[in-house]
């Protein structure tokens, strides 16, 4: 099984961000996928698909996806606001206490898709109404579970962004910790770096962002966070029986190709 892992759109309404068109990246990217990826089962997009949760950036957003030949799943960040995302994508499923998020029924087991969006500010939260939620998907099914969410459960290392992780981290992971051994994969956003590792048992990936990247500032201030512009970049995941292979593709590489 073959689907894709995108992230950190940060689309705007109108103007540039940072002084680059993320409108114009989401563009390249879904031209990318239809290209080289149109045999993947689907796009998981893993939040901030804005910068500023506006109707009209929303609408850029959709404009730009509407284009993609695959299905894609839409998840919400901090930078998103769940109402105008609502009324943008009111097909998108939420559980019963508004939160936007779902599990999806895949040949490779289930996939559970976690709103890890906070009332205010930029850190994640995942409160005991959504992890109720979580322990009744976990408890209903023995099935192989993939999570996605947008906040990393786990410090990266990147202080600022260590900062503003998951912060009920320790209630999350005992809601999972009796399921680790069938959680093959977590995959989340936020980082706007590609990052690896493996969290209290459970391996985990992030890919780049679109627009802009967070600079691989280790031991850096704790209330600064520096931006690059390091080249966009989304996963190509590849889901086998005893496997799970996740390859960042630099979209934007234009660099020739030659025989080795």
């Amino acid at each position: 099984m073959k689907f894709i892992h995108l992230t950190d759109t940060h689309v705007v309404g109108g103007g540039l961000l940072y002084g680059q068109d993320p409108a114009a990246a989401l563009a390249r990217a879904v031209q990318s996928i239809n290209d080289a990826h149109g045999d993947a089962a689907f796009v998981v997009v893993t939040g901030d698909l804005t910068h500023w949760g506006d109707a009209d950036a929303y609408a850029r957003f959709a404009g730009e996806m509407g284009k993609l030949h695959v299905p894609a799943y839409l998840m919400v960040g901090n930078h998103d606001d769940t109402p105008a995302f609502a009324a943008a994508f009111p097909k998108t499923p939420r559980d019963e206490n508004g939160f936007v998020q779902t599990v999806l029924h895949t040949e490779a087991g289930r996939f559970l898709l976690l709103d890890t969006k906070a009332p205010e500010g930029a850190g994640g939260a995942y409160c005991a109404l959504r992890r109720d939620w979580l322990r009744r998907q976990l408890d209903g099914s023995d099935d192989p579970i993939v999570m996605f969410m947008h906040h990393p459960p786990c410090p990266v290392g990147i202080p600022a962004m260590d900062r503003i992780m998951l912060h009920e981290a320790e209630a999350f992971f005992d809601v999972i910790a009796p399921h680790i051994a069938r959680i093959r994969h977590l995959f989340f956003g936020h980082v706007h770096r590609a990052i690896w590792g493996n969290w209290r048992g459970i391996s985990y990936s992030c890919m780049r962002g679109l627009n802009h990247q967070v600079a691989l500032d280790l031991g850096g201030p704790k209330d600064r966070i520096s931006g690059t512009f390091e080249p966009a970049a989304y996963g190509v995941v590849l889901l086998g029986e005893d496997q799970v292979t996740v390859h960042l593709h630099d979209f934007t590489d234009s660099s020739e190709r030659f025989d080795l």
